[in-house]
């Protein structure tokens, strides 16, 4: 997720200023300069070796409405000869069900560049089975609303949702991730029930390309 480094205020989450962007209508080369920058990186830890890593990128709604998107996706990767399955392209729930037909097209067409879709806060939405299954995606993102209290006794009730989204995933094939993952406790519950990845502050910190690749640049490398 994409954080600022404002020169007099520091390190600014996206909450404070990824709604500003989108009003004013910044997001649009923001957000083609936040997946160069991406495509550019993973290149580079690609030719470090790290072939089985990827990256995943977030879309805004304007940003997976606008016309040009599955171009500058298609040149992106292009301009730095990565291989597509090194990219996940994020959208929310809200966004992939605003328009089911576009939704479709659109998935559609950058599911046949190769990239991976992750359909990110799933579970806060409104999401018709019916056209779930007909998503062209990889990936369903567990919201963190859902997390906070599991392994907890007042967390029966999201238990039961995060395990029947779990169950549902698999059935339809879907790799299941799990957001905002902060205690041992809910690392163990979601581990328990078959979650295929997680991610929080509960396994690591947000880190600068430079400290990700210090700290894990050492592991076995792929092919």
């Amino acid at each position: 997720m994409l954080r600022w480094q404002h020169p007099k205020l520091g390190l600014i989450p996206p909450d404070q200023f990824i709604s500003l962007a989108e009003k004013s209508g910044l997001i649009i080369p923001i957000g083609e300069w936040v997946l160069d920058q991406a495509c550019q990186q993973m290149r580079n830890w690609y030719d470090l070796g790290h072939k089985d890593w990827h990256v995943a990128v977030n879309l805004s709604s304007l940003q997976f409405c606008h016309e040009k998107l599955v171009d500058v996706v298609k040149a992106t990767l292009v301009r730095w000869r990565l291989p597509a399955h090194c990219l996940t392209l994020e959208i929310t729930e809200s966004t992939a069900m605003h328009n089911v037909k576009t939704t479709l097209e659109i998935l559609h067409q950058l599911s046949r560049l190769g990239v991976k879709i992750s359909i990110d806060d799933f579970g806060t939405g409104y999401s018709s089975l019916l056209y779930l299954k007909r998503l062209p995606a990889n990936e369903l993102k567990i919201d963190r609303g859902f997390i906070s209290s599991l392994g907890e006794d007042k967390g029966f009730d999201d238990g039961a949702i995060v395990s029947a989204i779990i169950a549902l995933g698999h059935t339809l094939n879907f790799q299941i991730v799990a957001e905002g993952v902060e205690t041992e406790a809910q690392k163990s519950f979601l581990q328990g029930l078959g979650c295929d990845q997680l991610q929080g502050f509960g396994l690591g910190k947000p880190m600068s390309p430079e400290q990700l690749t210090a700290r894990f640049g050492n592991m076995r490398l792929a092919g």
